[in-house]
């Protein structure tokens, strides 16, 4: 193994993953740290923890423990994916996280470059930006876990890390990855530690990965990884796939604009059932009866628990934001695993924390990467009779779910 990768949730290691094997990287994802080494093969692994929205101690815990683990495989250097969006708070998790990494890789100068253009997510003077809109009025303010209400990723950061945040800015990332180099180097010895870089094309994140060559940590979205095969003498390649036959369903429990379109969209096409968050706290509906609707149901069924801002608020005061997210959670994974234990073979979710709770409720140790389904978003095979997609909240087309089931299938 010779990269080795962090992601902060389930959803993101994926979208990483598939952005490194379409650089032509042998890639492996992880549910979790293993508890044996990987494939000799295996070229670069990616450890997807469920850690964005925990206790920053445990998230720093479970960050080092997947370190170390990494480090036995043989891996030069490491990569610490988060979203691009950035989600966190003023506590972290981010920042500890890279803090605790940093320490341990003795890096003195680190990269935090969340942009990833080809999903609209760009940052420039420092600012991060969805499509033509500040991150704070994309939607990401209404974030029920980790609301984003400064787009300054500057000074989102300045608070959870003990280190200063430096910056290098877009006319230095276009004059190419020699100019990042020395860019990178005035910045740390200006007595920073931590960098975000603009960027706001693909080609910026290519020349950010060139510069990064030598550095033993990277932290970033997933567009960052644009630039590391090369480094490592891997050419572009499409993933090897085979479609699984068999019953398909779709689970949602992202609230962003972008899944909520997506529901929207779906359901006038194909059956949906919502489920009401309340009934699920109170423990009026049981994961029973949404796994058998599914299984029952003809053609691309939905279940959904997504919602607009101001509901979810209204139920986050009535019962709590912690308990209210980990009741969905619960809920969820157990209706993924009745779901495949009653013949499901293709699972698509929406939602990081979703897919999280998706991936443990069906025990799953690792995931094939396919090919793309849309940016970020890649066919994973969880078995031999078994293929998922997880897709985070803002991912995707209006018409994800169906594209996703056609690749899932091998119609695509």
């Amino acid at each position: 193994m010779l990269l080795g990768c962090i992601g902060d949730d389930f959803t993101g290691s994926s979208d990483l993953a598939n952005t490194l094997a379409k650089g032509g990287m042998r890639t492996v994802q992880y549910t979790g740290v293993p508890d044996g080494p990987a494939g000799d093969d295996v070229q670069a692994g990616v450890v997807a923890l469920k850690s964005r929205s925990i206790d920053p101690g445990k998230a720093v815990e479970q960050s080092l423990a997947a370190l170390e683990w990494l480090k036995r495989q043989g891996c030069t250097q490491f990569f610490f994916k988060y979203c691009s969006t950035f989600d966190s708070t003023a506590d972290g998790n981010i920042g500890p996280v890279a803090d605790a990494l940093a320490d341990a890789l003795d890096a003195a100068k680190v990269i935090v470059c969340p942009a990833f253009p080809g999903t609209g997510r760009s940052v420039y003077q420092g600012h991060l930006f969805v499509k033509d809109q500040l991150l704070s009025e994309s939607g990401m303010q209404n974030h029920p876990l980790t609301p984003m209400t400064d787009p300054d990723i500057r000074r989102w950061l300045a608070p959870q890390t003990r280190h200063s945040v430096g910056h290098v800015a877009a006319a230095q990332v276009f004059a190419g990855a020699a100019e990042i180099r020395k860019a990178l180097d005035d910045q740390q010895h200006a007595g920073h530690r931590h960098i975000v870089v603009d960027a706001i094309r693909d080609e910026d994140l290519i020349e950010i990965g060139r510069a990064a060559r030598d550095l033993p940590l990277i932290t970033g979205g997933s567009g960052i990884a644009l630039g590391l095969p090369g480094n490592f003498g891997c050419t572009a390649s499409r993933p090897p796939w085979a479609g699984q036959a068999g019953k398909s369903v779709v689970l949602s429990g992202s609230c962003s604009v972008a899944t909520r379109a997506q529901v929207d969209y779906h359901a006038a096409r194909h059956p949906a059932r919502e489920i009401n968050a309340a009934d699920v706290i109170n423990g009026r509906l049981a994961p029973r009866d949404i796994a058998d609707w599914l299984l029952g149901a003809h053609g691309l069924p939905l279940a959904y628990s997504s919602a607009d801002p101001e509901k979810v608020a209204r139920i986050q005061e009535a019962h709590g934001r912690a308990a209210s997210s980990e009741a969905l959670e619960a809920f969820f994974a157990e209706v993924a695993r009745l779901a495949a234990e009653g013949g499901a073979r293709r699972i698509i979710t929406a939602g990081g924390e979703t897919s999280g709770a998706v991936v443990e409720g069906l025990g799953l140790d690792s995931l094939e990467i396919g090919p793309e389904i849309d940016p970020g978003v890649p066919a994973l095979r969880a078995g031999d009779d078994l293929v998922i997609a997880l897709k985070s909240g803002n991912f995707g087309s209006e018409d994800f779910f169906e594209k996703a089931d056609r690749l899932l299938t091998g119609d695509a």
